[in-house]
């Protein structure tokens, strides 16, 4: 299966005004950075490659382990951080040494689409606050451009 980064920033952005909600994945509903993830995946890829086991939302700082990172090298793939395009998924670090527990997907050069605890999800800057906690970058599977 192909998909475009296109469709990738087109289905995210279909997601912009759904409520956050810790742990759902329902557009228009709620979700959390992941669930937005995880939807515009079943949107454009198909069923999500593994289930989803509750968390907590302190489950980073509870198990200091790069769990988020671990599922992306397991069904995405891995893209230098200094070299994302539009359709990517960023996982940032709140702090130098944490974890990395936030994801977006980046809309366009200077732009990514995200939710937030308190908020919507929303496109924002990619500002240097952002650009300087990005951990990890990947690619959906199967992008043909």
């Amino acid at each position: 299966m192909s998909i475009t980064r296109a469709q990738i920033v087109d289905e995210a952005r279909s997601w912009i005004g759904t409520r956050y909600r810790h742990q759902a994945s329902v557009k228009g509903a709620g979700c959390d950075c992941l669930g937005l993830i995880r939807g515009v995946w079943r949107n454009l890829v198909g069923e999500e490659p593994e289930p989803m086991r509750a968390y907590a939302p302190d489950w980073a700082e509870a198990t200091g382990e790069e769990t988020l990172a671990g599922v992306g090298f397991r069904h995405l793939v891995s893209v230098d951080a200094d070299s994302y395009s539009p359709g990517d998924v960023l996982l940032f670090r709140w702090r130098a040494g944490f974890v990395a527990k936030h994801a977006a997907i980046v809309s366009d050069d200077v732009r990514m689409i995200h939710a937030h605890d308190g908020a919507s999800v929303c496109e924002v800057a990619i500002a240097p606050w952002w650009r300087r906690r990005i951990a990890y970058v990947f690619a959906f599977p199967g992008v043909s451009d």
